[in-house]
């Protein structure tokens, strides 16, 4: 069985950059190759119903091992990663024992962790920190918890004493456009309840989430010369300020 860091290591190495403005999902073809990686894992593990579809959604379950009536509960994590820099060639790198001093990711281009900037950092002196070169994402957002959620299930499938309910994962595309669950099917999925697991202190549970929408509204004014337009003209900039 490996271990929740020699998968999160291999994981990142993978590039899934989802991609503004694409038509497609999934919008790069890497996640469809980490999706395709799970599902042989998944497999591989003993894990019943896997499938991976033709959008990169990576589902399967683990059947209960108990006859106790117990909740269906769910583990999501998302491939793709965030846009801001580049996931192509990471090149992650252990910092054992760290003493709470400044990190030199990339010396040649000046890029420092700095506890001053990042005072979490203080929070894992002592601990083993993974980080890259300086020159781009590592990925933990959210190979990280894809590494744990394989990793748990690894451990359930192997360890036949540990009682459990239903469990169903899904590993889900294009997280970070807002696309994440857009073509999910939640009823055939069949969780009761479900927790992503993403980015956060070790031990943080997150209870409550937020909804986001978008529109498009269309402001129509009213032109008119200016030399007549008391109390008709209508500025469709004001009207959208208003709104």
């Amino acid at each position: 069985m490996s271990t929740v860091l020699e998968k999160f290591l291999r994981y990142v190495k993978i590039p899934t950059q989802s991609a503004q403005g694409a038509e497609t999902v999934p919008s790069a073809p890497g996640q469809m190759t980490l999706a395709k990686l799970l599902g042989r894992e998944l497999e591989a593990m003993g894990m019943a119903d896997v499938r991976v579809d033709e959008h990169a959604y990576v589902t399967a379950t683990l059947p209960a091992n108990t006859d106790k009536k117990i909740p269906v509960i769910a583990f999501n994590a998302h491939l793709d990663t965030a846009l801001e820099v580049t996931d192509e060639n990471v090149t992650p790198r252990l910092v054992e024992n760290y003493d709470g001093g400044h990190i030199v990711l990339n010396d040649e281009k000046g890029v420092v962790l700095s506890p001053e900037v990042f005072p979490d950092l203080l929070k894992y002196r002592g601990e083993t920190l993974v980080v890259t070169d300086g020159t781009t994402l590592l990925g933990a957002d959210d190979k990280a918890g894809i590494a744990e959620i394989m990793t748990a299930l690894e451990y359930m499938t192997s360890h036949p004493e540990f009682i459990h309910g239903t469990v169903k994962v899904v590993f889900s595309p294009d997280e970070e456009i807002g696309h994440g669950a857009r073509l999910l099917d939640l009823e055939k999925f069949g969780a009761d309840f479900a927790y992503t697991v993403d980015g956060g202190a070790v031990g943080e549970i997150s209870y409550e989430t937020f909804n986001a929408a978008k529109a498009r509204v269309l402001i129509r004014g009213r032109s008119v010369h200016p030399g007549k337009s008391k109390n008709k003209m209508v500025n469709s900039i004001l009207l959208g300020m208003e709104l």
